[in-house]
């Protein structure tokens, strides 16, 4: 910080999803740049920071469990401080320290590499800051926008979250991202590619390029032809780059080009995370998510025909306003069909400020909600079962992540499908995280797979392709 008198230890605490966790790794390299060491120690900090998330509403609820709870621990340490950003930050604002007087920083979504100096600012004036920026555009020191040029402090040196477009251009009645991130923007190609060279001389060889709909990439820039197509060779083709993924894709902006690139650029991995949210054509309308379920499955099918091995994930809602029996039972059935690896599976909640949350004479009971939800559990796992099982027998390549955090004694790895893999730790302990390597699965659940572990591999495992599909 600027001064010896400032504090010298932050805990940073983050909700929500893969843009939260890349935002607080650049507010954390921010605050270390300033001479502060980061604690997992609430005791010992002297700085609190809560990045947060604004999706749904238990997000706001944990805010203000964590932030009370704070309120007492400050009154007995009146030199702590509390910062407070992310989406919840954006959305909120001035509302947070209205419900919480004790949060000397408000921060937004556009303007982490600012937090520093912010609580500078509330130190020496005493009282509390709000800074919130409604645009992504960015200034002269990086501090909003991208802020690519932010230093970071990533959970491990081998892979890395690469931003390659802020804002969603999208009008999904369920969701509140718009508000909260602005429009879209995209970075120019060399820029990320550029990014991309400077990570894998830091030691890093798998990237996850992220975005609110990164299909959509450089649709603000040209209309020329599909970018993300293009940025996928442009990445892929990086010296030393062996896995490259993405997230998230919209159905409706999957083209066949993107597909071709999937299956032909060698470092894209072979999984796809493609949000269904519902099986029902009149709910997906009033969704306006720009797709039938017949469109989205002929996607699905277009992949998977042109990837070989293709893991598919998905995202879906439960009980939006309105849906029936009759909705919800071909959701049931879309699920079913496309045989899901895994998928993400959430109840509704309202935001203010989206157009769903106006539909509240037509919010279905929670019971009918709960009941609805444990069912499609059962067909999800089913199908990750079903998957898993397929992979018994096999070998397979896994980036070492490390020591299980339930079983030092077990390895903990990803396959390039992205699946969870555990197994015992080779004799003699040489593997390292971020190294490759063999294992020989013989155990299976819906979560995770168990094996054997083979032997290390310095080389990318060829894979074997299919044609792809046109349309």
């Amino acid at each position: 910080m600027a001064g010896a008198e400032m504090a010298t230890k932050f805990l940073l605490r983050t909700f929500g999803c893969q843009m939260n966790e890349h935002d607080s790794e650049r507010i954390a390299g921010v605050l270390s740049s300033r001479g502060m060491e980061q604690t997992g120690d609430l005791e010992s900090a002297d700085v609190v920071v809560f990045n947060t998330c604004c999706i749904r509403e238990n997000a706001d609820n944990k805010l203000y469990g964590n932030l009370g709870v704070l309120k007492s621990l400050k009154q007995s340490r009146p030199g702590l401080q509390i910062a407070v950003g992310g989406c919840l930050a954006q959305k909120d604002r001035e509302l947070i320290v209205t419900r919480a007087p004790h949060v000397d920083v408000v921060f937004g979504t556009h303007n982490v590499g600012r937090v520093a100096d912010l609580l500078d600012m509330a130190m020496s004036g005493g009282g509390n800051v709000v800074e919130v920026l409604d645009s992504a555009d960015p200034g002269e020191d990086g501090s909003a926008g991208f802020a690519h040029a932010l230093p970071a402090i990533r959970e491990n040196a081998h892979s890395s979250w690469v931003t390659i477009q802020v804002g969603c251009d999208n009008s999904c009645a369920f969701c509140i991202v718009p508000s909260v991130r602005g429009k879209e923007v995209s970075r120019p190609v060399d820029e990320v590619v550029g990014e991309v060279s400077t990570l894998v001389a830091q030691g890093v060889t798998e990237v996850t390029l992220l975005g609110q709909n990164v299909n959509s990439y450089g649709r603000d820039i040209t209309r020329r032809r599909p970018l993300f197509a293009d940025l996928l060779a442009r990445v892929g083709a990086v010296p030393g780059i062996r896995r490259v993924r993405f997230t998230s894709p919209h159905p409706k902006d999957l083209r066949p080009e993107v597909i071709e690139a999937m299956a032909t650029v060698p470092q894209v991995c072979e999984h796809l995370h493609l949000p269904l949210q519902s099986g029902s054509d009149r709910v997906l309308a009033v969704m306006h998510r720009g797709y039938t379920a017949q469109r989205y499955m002929e996607r699905l099918a277009a992949a998977r025909a042109a990837v070989d091995d293709l893991a598919v994930t998905t995202d879906i809602i439960v009980g939006f306003p309105g849906e029936t029996d009759e909705d919800f039972e071909r959701t049931l059935e879309v699920v079913a069909e496309a045989a899901y690896d895994s998928a993400y599976t959430f109840v509704f909640s309202p935001r203010a400020g989206t157009e769903a949350a106006s539909m509240s004479d037509r919010f279905v009971p929670d019971e009918v909600v709960a009941e609805r939800f444990d069912r499609l559990k059962v067909v999800v796992e089913r199908s990750a079962l079903l998957r898993h099982e397929a992979r018994v027998g096999r070998i397979e390549e896994i980036l070492v992540e490390g020591p299980s955090k339930r079983d030092p004694a077990m390895l903990t790895g990803r396959t390039r499908q992205n699946k969870l893999v555990h197994c015992p730790m080779p004799a003699g302990g040489e593997v390292q995280p971020g190294n490759y390597g063999e294992v020989r699965v013989d155990r299976a659940s819906p979560h995770f797979l168990r094996g054997e572990w083979v032997s290390p591999t310095s080389r990318p495992r060829r894979r074997t392709r299919l044609a792809v599909l046109a349309g």
